[in-house]
């Protein structure tokens, strides 16, 4: 498949490249749009602006400020190119049914709450597949493979994601060590990396003070970073050498963490096959 830039892709690079230069509150629309391009394309102007915390007044403004005559016509620049890039007929149907305005009604049985959650994780697991790109997938399993040490780091909801991606490193016979701050000692855990060393960081809005502090701690002693996250200005951004932004399935506030373990699993995986192959 051509990786040409498209519309949306050229809109992004620019909302990123300007980001610093945004007001506070436009840099919150950027955020939104940067993250949930889909919710762009098919949510009501009055749902955006209540995501991403702003009135609909500063969603013009921001379409504005890129060169729209109002945030419709981004919208339908958006909305456009998720029917493009979709190829699978049936999800292509259920889009055009989202335009349309048909509501699908919330789940409320075990098995209809079951039902809902595989759907959206299947369309998850499809995103991260179509999102990631091959070469970043190459270059983050090369950083593990050539690390002396590997840290990793999520706390809270990203614990049992940063626990997992431990537990396989183990496996494989990998120096990795799993920082949970236990007895509140963060900094002392990761004291003794060093520029030889991966620390991979895992966390997701709203981001944890102590991932960040630690990631910029990573950074001061030139050790490489590989970060799991969920938006492309989330603050391990900033700090990585690699960064895969993971868009995981969620329903009425409950975020799934299927996405994020599928890639911990596929790095731990690559990494395998390539020691294996090393040993031939």
């Amino acid at each position: 498949m051509a990786n040409n830039p498209t519309q949306v892709s050229i809109l992004q690079d620019e909302i990123r490249s300007r980001y610093d230069t945004l007001s506070k509150r436009l840099k919150q629309v950027a955020r939104y749009i940067l993250d949930n391009s889909n919710s762009v394309a098919f949510d009501t102007v009055a749902s955006i602006a209540h995501q991403a915390d702003v009135p609909p007044s500063t969603l013009i403004r921001f379409a504005n400020a890129f060169g729209f005559g109002g945030f419709n016509e981004m919208k339908q620049m958006f909305k456009q190119h998720l029917m493009e890039e979709t190829a699978n007929y049936t999800e292509r149907a259920r889009l055009f049914r989202q335009t349309a305005g048909e509501e699908t009604s919330a789940p409320e049985t075990p098995s209809e709450i079951l039902n809902m959650f595989t759907m959206v994780n299947g369309q998850a697991l499809q995103q991260l597949a179509m999102q990631v790109v091959p070469e970043e997938l190459e270059r983050a399993v090369a950083l593990l493979g050539d690390a002396e040490n590997i840290y990793v780091i999520g706390l809270r909801r990203s614990f049992s994601v940063a626990s997992y991606l431990t537990y396989a490193l183990r496996h494989l016979d990998r120096r990795a060590f799993l920082i949970d701050g236990l007895g509140g000692m963060f900094t002392e855990q990761l004291s003794m990396v060093g520029p030889k060393d991966v620390v991979v960081a895992v966390s997701f809005s709203p981001y944890s003070k102590e991932v960040v502090e630690l990631v910029e701690l990573g950074a001061q002693r030139k050790a490489r970073q590989i970060a799991i996250t969920d938006s492309q200005v989330s603050p391990l951004a900033a700090f990585s050498d690699v960064c895969f932004v993971v868009r995981e399935a969620q329903i009425d506030g409950f975020r799934s963490q299927v996405a994020s373990l599928c890639l911990a699993q596929t790095l731990a995986i690559s990494l395998a096959l390539g020691n294996s192959k090393e040993g031939k």
